[in-house]
Parts: structure tokens; C-alpha cells; sequence
């Protein structure tokens, strides 16, 4: 990572009992194309092509270089394999707003203990430390495609709250647009949200 870009959140490995977030490398390139042979996750991402080492580099790169992102790569803590990735983005650090964003699971640990113990370490990074110099997150948003049905459920689960759906949003690879459909999670309703994820962990 560049160092010199000043993100207003500084990288962090989370490690849970189940799950470890690393701050992304393109040294992951390779793992992460492995990793992504199930494509379908595609349908519903921006920018990454899991097709070949050398894309899964470039997107890694592009998210690295991006002033308003952090990402990360998502490992089993039992036995390192690289398993997903999800990113801090949008980050609006006037404000202690951030958007967990660009995540995706491989086929096999979707709906297992995964997600949830993942979103658990990074809603508890934003909300129970600095995450920004002039203090914690107040707001932390996540958005997902109007088709991804399995998403916006698991969203829904965590309790986050919908609050607007967002028409034409988004320009597709494909040509087609996207409705990104949107979540958050502010200060006061953490510790709920918290209580429900610590119960599914």
C-alpha cells in the first residue's frame, strides 16, 4: 500500500476466531484468483475481473490507490486460505461516515459464520476505536444491487436499517443498471446490532 495516500483511516489486521482481515496486498493476487473461480459474484461488482491473476492485481491495485478506500483480504484464521474480500470505502472522514462495500465470500462459506464474524470485526473496529483522528464512526452505510436478493437478506439480518433505494446508480459492465439499494448502522444502534451478530458467533 501507499503510504504517502492519506486515507483518514489507517490499514488494521482484524483477527476474529473463525476469520482474519488483512489490509489487501497484490501480493493476494494470485490466492484471490483462486479463490474466485465461482463468478457469479461478478454480476453484482464494479470493477473486478476474477478471471485472471492479472486482473485480480489490478483491482487490488485499483482499491489500494483509491483515496477514499481501504480494503482488505479475508482469510480463514484456522487455516490462512484466502476465503473473500470487503472494503472500508467511501470514506468520509469530516463526517466519521464509512461504507463497507466491494465484499464478496467464496461459494463455500456463504451463509456460515463467515459473514457475520467479518462484519462483526469491522462494524466494532468503526465504532469502538478512532477509526478516524477526531474519534469513532458515527455512520457506517452498506449498499447492495437491487438483484442481489442473498445480500440485501444478509444485510437485513445483521440489523442494519434500509433507507433508500438509489435508481440508476450505477452503470454495469455489462450496460445495465444498477438500483443500489441502501443500509446503515449508526452509533446508538451499534450495541444491538452487536449483541444480535455476538449471538450468531
Amino acid at each position: 500500500m501507499d503510504r504517502s495516500i492519506d486515507k483518514g483511516i489507517q490499514p488494521i489486521t482484524l483477527t476474529g476466531t473463525h476469520v482474519r482481515l488483512e489490509p489487501a496486498s497484490t501480493d493476494h493476487a494470485e490466492a484471490m484468483c483462486r479463490a474466485a473461480h465461482d463468478r457469479p459474484f461478478t454480476l453484482f461488482s464494479r470493477h473486478i475481473d476474477s478471471g485472471t491473476v492479472e486482473g485480480c492485481r489490478e483491482q487490488l491495485q485499483f482499491l489500494i490507490d483509491h483515496p477514499t478506500t481501504l480494503p482488505f483480504s479475508l482469510f480463514d484464521a484456522k487455516t490462512d486460505e484466502l476465503i473473500g474480500g470487503t472494503t472500508y470505502c467511501d470514506i468520509r472522514a469530516q463526517h466519521r461516515g464509512v461504507e463497507i462495500g466491494w465484499t464478496w465470500i467464496t461459494k463455500e462459506r456463504r451463509g456460515t459464520i463467515v459473514n457475520p464474524e467479518m462484519k462483526y470485526l469491522l462494524l466494532r473496529h468503526a465504532f469502538e476505536t478512532d477509526l478516524f483522528e477526531t474519534g469513532p464512526a458515527i455512520r457506517v452505510v452498506l449498499k447492495t444491487h437491487h438483484l442481489n436478493k442473498r445480500s440485501q437478506a444478509a444485510i437485513s439480518k445483521l440489523g442494519a436499517k434500509h433507507e433508500a433505494n438509489l435508481r440508476n446508480h450505477v452503470i454495469m459492465p455489462d450496460g445495465s443498471y444498477r438500483h443500489s439499494v441502501v443500509y446503515s448502522v449508526l452509533e446508538d444502534e451499534w450495541e444491538e446490532v452487536k449483541q444480535d451478530l455476538l449471538k450468531r458467533i
